[in-house]
């Protein structure tokens, strides 16, 4: 997983986000300013920062304009090197995901054992999402990761809730820290802290009697000031955030800061947090209130659709991957002693999700990448036989006889068990390779990686758009591309990016500038703006020809 995360990220230029929080970061660090980027809260930021620290960028201290503005200035216009800042800036990000695969396989062995945790690593390490949005500088990885690093330590709060509580408390105030989309999971959490130190105080030496009301009321008591405790860490973690970039927290909310009304201006108005942060809500309700275009399955289409990030899950997830989803989900389900894991590995990502299926960007799966990293976990759970430890399980497979035994044993909900011993583990580990193979041979494509069954990372474009194939990373390789097999030809351009093409010695000119009749030779087109031709762009690409395609998400026609 580290060397495909490094080598994607030696290898693709910025993507369309990355340089907004390339500058955020960079002003972060050299000007302690808090003024671009509110949409986000500064922890992510400050992770890419620290890698900025090794770039030392370039940034003119009377720079003035907004935050695209600032994200091309730092990369392009200062004298700065955009492969190595860009690079420095990723490899924190790389380092987190690679720590937070630590945590899955923690979780994923406390509750399944060695080789479910081992299956659920696997997962993780070859999701191409994972991989993909890993080895940017971006905030999808870091918030997800976060988020599981809370819930891994609210659920070993069931035997030391004062030792983890705590703890998940600071992840969980990183996770809003980073993003603010992970607000909702913020009850959620708080709510298995009371559970898990409900289950401590009547599992523990210290348990209620049976039948005693006032020990058990007095147990809640205790764990409802647990879960407040919390709450407090975490709001302390997102105000230390913000002082950290600025102590003096300056702020000046920007001159068209969207007005809210109803529950919306309720949460804005009541929650602890730092005045830029809710400032920062704000945007981020304005951007819901707007009209954004999407593309499933070959449809252009205004608006938002509910199903849209299911669907998209289901192109760019592995086969194997979600056979396993569904296999550790269905064991968490019904097999006794996982069970109470249940509520903590499949209820934050369902209700994440359904509050991201209200959402009105329909722009790619990264806004859902927290399902592949809990759900690794979960799938871990495939292998778990039903109704015994794994510890006990390998000492009976040792047993004489246990096979026979075996064989007379239903398997647990008759899946993957029947009718041979260690069915479970063969499935698991045939479903992982197939995981594994797939992940691999889209090597170094992974933004476009979509399944076999919907074509593979070269059809993708064919159904999603956006981030979920072609997000700008492809223009170095274009540029390498236009000098081997077509030096001195002229180039018309059509690139959907943050990317400068002249900064990678593309000379192009964008086709739609120029009547239609002066358009002849190659023609370049990002596949988004494919996907989202207008009338005039559409005529263009008529008459022309497939030449070839620069890491599935940049086309090369020849126009007569």
């Amino acid at each position: 997983m580290a060397v495909a995360m490094v080598s994607t990220a030696v290898e693709q230029t910025p993507t369309i986000d990355e340089p907004v929080y390339v500058g955020t970061a960079t002003v972060y660090v050299q000007q302690h300013d808090l003024r671009y980027n509110p949409e986000h809260p500064p922890l992510g930021k400050l992770i890419i920062g620290t890698g900025l620290l090794f770039a030392h960028p370039h940034l003119d201290p009377a720079f003035q304009g907004d935050q695209t503005e600032l994200g091309r200035h730092v990369l392009y216009e200062s004298g700065n090197d955009p492969w190595r800042v860009m690079l420095w800036a990723r490899l924190p990000v790389i380092v987190l995901t690679l720590l937070f695969g630590l945590v899955v396989l923690a979780f994923a062995r406390e509750l399944a054992g060695r080789t479910g945790a081992l299956a659920a690593l696997a997962l993780y390490a070859f999701s191409p999402d994972v991989i993909a949005h890993g080895s940017l500088a971006t905030l999808d990885v870091p918030a997800s990761g976060f988020l599981l690093t809370s819930v891994w330590l609210v659920w070993r709060a069931r035997r030391r809730p004062f030792l983890y509580l705590p703890l998940s408390a600071v992840a969980l105030g990183a996770t809003v820290a980073t993003k603010m989309s992970m607000l909702p999971a913020v009850p959620l959490v708080l709510l298995l802290a009371v559970l898990s130190v409900w289950h401590a105080g009547t599992r523990g030496r210290d348990a209620a009697p049976a039948g005693a009301p006032r020990a058990k009321a007095r147990l809640l008591g205790r764990a409802a000031a647990a879960a407040a405790g919390m709450a407090v860490v975490a709001v302390a973690v997102v105000w230390v955030t913000y002082l950290a970039v600025d102590p003096r927290l300056r702020w000046t909310a920007p001159a068209d800061l969207p007005s809210v009304h109803g529950l919306r201006a309720l949460l804005v108005g009541h929650l602890p947090v730092p005045r830029p942060y809710r400032d920062g809500m704000r945007v981020q309700f304005g951007f819901e209130n707007a009209t954004w275009q999407g593309f499933l399955f070959g449809r252009l289409y205004q608006g938002s659709l509910w199903y849209y990030l299911p669907a998209a899950l289901l192109v760019k997830t592995p086969l194997g991957m979600m056979a396993l989803w569904a296999a550790g989900s269905l064991a968490l389900l019904t097999v006794r002693r996982l069970r109470p894991a249940a509520p903590y590995l499949l209820i934050p990502p369902a209700l994440l999700l359904a509050s991201a299926m209200t959402g009105s960007r329909d722009l790619g799966v990264r806004y859902a990448l927290f399902v592949p990293v809990f759900l690794a976990v979960a799938a871990g759970c495939a292998v778990v036989p039903r109704g015994r430890r794994p510890e006990r399980a390998e000492a009976e497979r040792r047993r004489p006889g246990w096979a026979e035994a075996e064989e007379r044993r239903p398997g647990w909900a008759g899946i993957l068990r029947r009718p041979g011993p260690g069915r479970p583990r063969t499935v698991t580990a045939a479903l992982v390779l197939f995981v594994a193979v797939s992940s691999l041979l889209t090597y170094p494509y992974y933004l476009p990686y979509s399944n076999e069954a919907f074509g593979g990372p070269g059809k993708t474009y064919l159904r999603l758009h956006d981030s979920n194939v072609d997000w700008g990373q492809d223009l170095g390789r274009l540029a390498d591309r236009l000098k081997a097999n077509h030096p001195h030809e002229k180039v018309w351009l059509v690139y959907k990016g943050a990317g400068v093409p002249s900064a990678y010695g593309i000379d192009a000119t964008d086709p739609r500038t120029v009547p239609a009749a002066r358009v002849h030779g190659l023609l370049v087109v990002s596949d988004t703006a494919i996907d989202k031709a207008d009338a005039r762009l559409k005529a263009l690409l008529a008459p022309s020809t497939r030449v070839e395609e620069i890491g599935h998400s940049i086309t090369v026609f020849r126009r007569p």
